[in-house]
């Protein structure tokens, strides 16, 4: 929104984005047309509001978005042919209490679009954001991140629920297993985006998460939204001051959010006792038993190694059995996990991070030194750089007194 919104009516609004959208939706408007009518009623409410706050916050949004809907709809001389299908707006009166939210969240996950799309339809039809905030969090240009969100909201127009009074579309079904999967990847997505600008992306995902779990009674989402609680409840020991990388072992444990530690773990426990065991319920289990260890040496990591081989036979992820061999060094001893290591492919993400701290347990400090330089060159990005350097700069600096 802009400057002059309270922030209680910037998250109220917020809030309130998916049902209205896809109360116009349901309504026959397509979604493109009713993504811009949804937003210009909330520019109008930021205008208004703050002199007039209305009884009924979703419904005066339903009635504004479908006015500037159908005000676009008869402006528009190539449809007016279409027009006799919206020319009666609805008899004033409570708004319906269904909730469009679900199919909101599986259409902005749509497989037609990229991820990169995905998240952004995403941030702008559930989340509710501005398209200058989401430029901002992803460091682009706005009229990019605007480019980006029009083409995806013309790729998923035609795919959404049709009208009330018609038969639900073949394209628009919501019920297959992998929409919910789709949906969780683009969440994970946005919540590894950290933050930047004045959008705490991390923070926008798990409110999001929370919101689905609200409409959705799925153990994956529950999974989904205790590994994001445990992995945000270290956020403020992650780096230094000086804005460097604090790996787990060495981070201050009395940084960490215990209260979302302990909702976190509750809401895991929760989905496990379902025994219906995805991905993301165990990836938050291995996050929970880092959360539970008073000390990095107190670590389970015969725990997290039986966990990881649930992960791989989940996943068979490259990446997993990757950090599966971490979890083996810490278990069995380093050489156990370079044993681990070696079957993996050596261009993997990490591989070489991975395999500069397995021997440098080892004692081989000199191999250790050159993969950490190695892993440097690759890294993603500048503080992951630095830390490698840094490491690889104290082995040799060791080696050479």
């Amino acid at each position: 929104m802009t400057a002059q919104v309270s922030p209680l009516n910037e998250a109220l609004l917020r809030s309130l984005t998916p049902s209205v959208l896809g109360i116009l939706v349901r309504r026959g408007a397509d979604f493109a047309a009713a993504e811009d009518a949804v937003q210009d009623a909330l520019v109008e409410a930021v205008r208004v509001w703050p002199a007039d706050p209305p009884r009924d916050a979703k419904g005066w949004l339903v009635t504004v978005a479908w006015r500037r809907f159908l005000d676009a709809r008869r402006a528009d001389a190539a449809r007016r042919r279409r027009e006799d299908l919206f020319d009666e707006e609805p008899a004033p009166g409570p708004v319906p209490a269904a909730d469009d939210t679900l199919q909101l969240y599986f259409l902005c996950a749509h497989p037609s679009l990229t991820p990169a799309s995905a998240v952004a339809l995403t941030l702008r039809a559930v989340g509710g954001l501005t398209t200058r905030q989401i430029a901002e969090a992803y460091l682009v240009p706005e009229a990019t991140m605007a480019q980006r969100i029009s083409r995806a909201k013309r790729t998923v127009a035609g795919v959404g629920v049709s009208p009330a009074r018609a038969k639900p579309r073949a394209r628009g079904r919501f019920d297959r297993p992998g929409d919910v999967a789709t949906v969780l990847r683009v969440l994970y997505l946005v919540f590894n985006e950290g933050y930047s600008g004045d959008v705490d992306l991390a923070g926008e995902a798990i409110r999001l998460t929370r919101q689905l779990a609200a409409v959705i009674d799925h153990p994956e989402v529950a999974g989904l939204l205790a590994l994001m609680l445990l992995h945000h409840a270290r956020r403020a020991a992650r780096t230094a001051p000086d804005g460097s990388l604090v790996p787990l072992a060495e981070q201050d444990r009395g940084r960490w959010d215990t209260e979302s530690i302990a909702e976190g773990i509750g809401i895991l426990r929760a989905a496990l006792a379902r025994d219906r065991l995805g991905e993301f319920q165990a990836q938050a289990a291995i996050a929970a038993l880092h959360a539970d260890a008073p000390t990095a040496e107190e670590t389970d990591w015969v725990q997290i190694v039986e966990w990881y081989d649930e992960l791989v036979r989940l996943t068979d992820s490259p990446v997993v059995r990757l950090n599966r061999a971490v979890a083996v060094g810490e278990a069995d001893g380093p050489r156990a996990g370079l044993a681990a290591l070696a079957s993996l492919d050596a261009s993997l993400p990490r591989h070489d991070a991975v395999a500069a701290y397995l021997h440098e347990r080892d004692g081989d400090t000199a191999t250790a030194a050159r993969l950490y330089v190695e892993a440097a060159h690759k890294a993603s990005n500048l503080a992951e750089r630095d830390h490698l350097t840094r490491r690889a700069a104290r082995l040799n600096a060791r080696r050479s007194r």
